[in-house]
């Protein structure tokens, strides 16, 4: 239809552009008319996107879809503000059709506004005018009384009725700005609506440009580390936050360093800003009440940092405890955690924390939000966020925990954060492909950086963003330097590791007089060498962390198996295999559990065979090479070929749920070789 066409253009030009509303923030709405597929007449409908949509890549499938004489039928029976929250339950009740998506909160807004067009969305500078001191004058000085200033109400049916009102008495005004919110916008079209949205949005844009006061945050008290130096502390500062923050509930993390950022936390009213909160529902529901600030420079030691946010958390969760307390009545639901989900840290940026990488980068965009308003509006007056009180009724309200308890069971490995080295092609592929399958966040290290970067896109694929599922970093595993500096990416990316895995290797077959000091230097730096260094590197963060964690190396039958022309492989394989006896007896008491796979005969898709080894196994067996899979299996006492899949599912077992009390094992993944049996 015509009108839902409309409605999903304006809407993806709207939530195109930051300025003019947060990611999943505000909602926009058509009304118009379609046959009642009951009694073929045409009925009035509204279409208004639903609940937990984003307006930048909204789809029909988004929107709810309601009976407008229903609708505002309710008003009838509107139990009144204190039963408010009644009526979401009641808009079931109006649905035509199927419905298409849960209706939200802000829906009696645009059902009641009588108006054909409704925006409703969250502008960083429309918020700076509703959340000054004196928003209501400057609303009028802004606009004149072209839009109407609408004291704090959280959302819901009351709302509603009140702009409803405000409209009616109001023929002249063009839209509103919600006290302590937001704007909404009404037309008669949907580019006068669009229109109107955009011009309540540029004239607070214009007016604070023309009269705020340059420096509304104060003097510069913390300098900025450069770049590079600020990524390798943010880098060494991750684990342990990581850690702090994942008290309560396991958490990946986003880190931030945007000038607004970092602007921000150079200044002298930074802490006091901080200390108010947030103030539109989109932002605190995402980034708690308030963030934890740093309050050191940024050239107190690393030992100092970590000391002091760890006294700074104890802190932070006996003030959020409190908090909820003071506010929690006997119908509250239960507290959902005392730990920040942002922290601030000057010369540094801004750590978000979240259940998945997504909610980790949303909540730091919408703290950007919040940053962004605090200026607007210390810029041309105080900034005054809504009451703490109001605060609490949002972020603990039963619509949003009956939200939360429909969203579906966390995958085995969702907050995990793995580390694939060799992922690029084969078993470490498949196994960061099988990880991210089971909720993981992956960091494929390889090489061949074309090749991770491949792997990484077709896991992201169905992701908003690749990143929020997938990093390619690249790595040469035989360099101290790069190993470090792959680890560090890894953690910039997603706050942490909880997870490697040993994957990168070759394999040159030679006989012992044929096997020179080069074959066997290149053998070991990359399996022993190189296995060495990634857990070494990645041990540092573990153990920052305080999570736990696993490490599992692919070895290989080999390792305890006497090959045929394989001195040098072999020996490197028997090394790591120790390695990981040791590791484990090393990392136990810091509950990193320390295991490995030997595999066998993993010929398709496998890079090593692709490279060579395939070509020279198959001589050393008198077979041809496109059948050696084949003759592997028929060795095994299961007459089976042994995939890069099949390994990766040893991978997952050995760090999902299951095997939580088991360290120092090697699984063979070889369909049974008789003479590779662990003794």
């Amino acid at each position: 239809m015509e009108v839902v066409k409309e409605l999903l253009e304006r809407s993806h030009r709207l939530g195109a552009d930051p300025r003019n509303t947060n990611y999943a923030g505000g909602n926009t709405s058509a009304k118009g008319a379609a046959p009642d597929p009951v009694t073929g007449e045409d009925v009035e409908l509204l279409w208004v996107k639903g609940s937990g949509g984003d307006l930048g890549t909204l789809k029909e499938s988004g929107l709810a879809v309601l009976r407008l004489d229903r609708l505002r039928a309710l008003v009838n029976v509107y139990p009144g503000v204190e039963r408010e929250d009644e009526m979401v339950a009641a808009f079931d009740y109006c649905l035509h059709g199927k419905g298409g998506a849960a209706p939200s909160i802000d829906t009696a807004m645009h059902g009641l506004v009588e108006a054909a067009h409704v925006d409703h969305l969250h502008p960083d500078a429309g918020i700076a005018l509703a959340t000054a001191a004196d928003g209501e004058e400057l609303t009028r000085r802004v606009f004149g009384d072209r839009v109407v200033w609408v004291p704090w109400r959280r959302p819901g049916f009351q709302l509603g009725l009140d702009i409803a009102a405000i409209k009616e008495a109001n023929p002249q005004a063009i839209g509103c700005i919600l006290g302590g919110h937001g704007i909404t916008a009404w037309g008669a079209t949907a580019q006068e609506c669009e229109s109107r949205s955009l011009e309540i949005i540029r004239a607070a844009e214009a007016y604070l440009a023309e009269h705020g006061r340059p420096d509304p945050f104060g003097s510069v008290i913390y300098e900025t580390l450069p770049e590079a130096e600020r990524h390798a502390r943010a880098a060494a500062l991750f684990p342990h936050l990581r850690g702090l923050a994942s008290t309560d509930l396991r958490v990946v993390g986003h880190y931030t360093d945007t000038p607004e950022v970092l602007d921000f936390v150079s200044r002298a009213e930074h802490p006091r800003l901080a200390a108010l909160g947030t103030s539109c529902p989109d932002h605190f529901l995402r980034t708690k009440v308030a963030p934890l600030v740093l309050d050191l420079p940024p050239d107190a030691s690393l030992e100092q940092a970590v000391e002091r946010l760890r006294e700074l958390h104890t802190a932070y969760r006996a003030d959020y405890t409190a908090y909820y307390d003071r506010n929690a009545t006997p119908d509250s639901p239960p507290m959902r955690g005392a730990d920040p989900a942002i922290v601030l840290v000057p010369g540094v940026g801004m750590f978000s924390f979240g259940k998945d990488k997504q909610t980790a980068r949303v909540a730091g965009e919408f703290y950007v939000n919040a940053i962004n308003v605090m200026r607007g509006a210390e810029s041309v007056s105080t900034y005054a966020p809504i009451p703490e009180s109001e605060k609490f009724r949002i972020e603990y309200w039963e619509l949003e925990e009956a939200k939360l308890r429909r969203m579906p069971k966390p995958k085995t490995l969702a907050t995990r954060v793995a580390l694939v080295t060799g992922g690029g092609s084969g078993i470490g592929a498949a196994t960061a492909r099988r990880l991210a399958a089971e909720g993981a966040c992956v960091v494929v290290a390889d090489r061949d950086v074309a090749a991770a970067e491949k792997v990484a896109a077709e896991i992201g694929a169905a992701a908003y963003r690749v990143s929020d599922v997938a990093v390619a970093v690249a790595v040469d595993v035989t360099s101290e330097d790069q190993v470090a500096a792959a680890v560090r990416a890894g953690v910039l990316a997603f706050g942490g590791v909880d997870l490697v895995v040993n994957n990168a290797g070759l394999s040159l077959s030679r006989a012992l007089l044929e096997t020179t000091l080069d074959d066997w230097d290149l053998q070991h730096d990359v399996m022993a060498r190189g296995s060495f260094l990634v857990a070494r590197e990645t041990a540092r963060v573990l153990i920052d962390q305080g999570l736990g964690g696993d490490i599992v190396y692919i070895s290989s039958k080999n390792a305890v198996f006497a090959g045929p022309n394989n001195v040098a492989y072999g020996a490197a394989k028997a090394d790591q295999a120790h390695q990981v006896r040791l590791l484990a007896a090393e990392l136990g008491p810091h509950g990193i559990r320390v295991n490995g796979i030997n595999p066998d005969g993993v010929v398709r898709g496998s890079g090593i065979f692709a490279s060579g080894w395939g070509a020279n196994r198959a001589a050393v067996y008198g077979v041809e090479e496109e059948k050696l899979g084949e003759f592997y299996a028929q060795r095994t006492l299961l007459k089976r070929e042994v995939l890069p899949e099949h390994v990766a599912a040893a991978v997952f077992a050995l760090t999902g749920d299951d095997l939580t009390h088991t360290t120092g094992l090697h699984i063979p993944v070889d369909a049974g070789v008789a003479a590779a049996f662990l003794r």
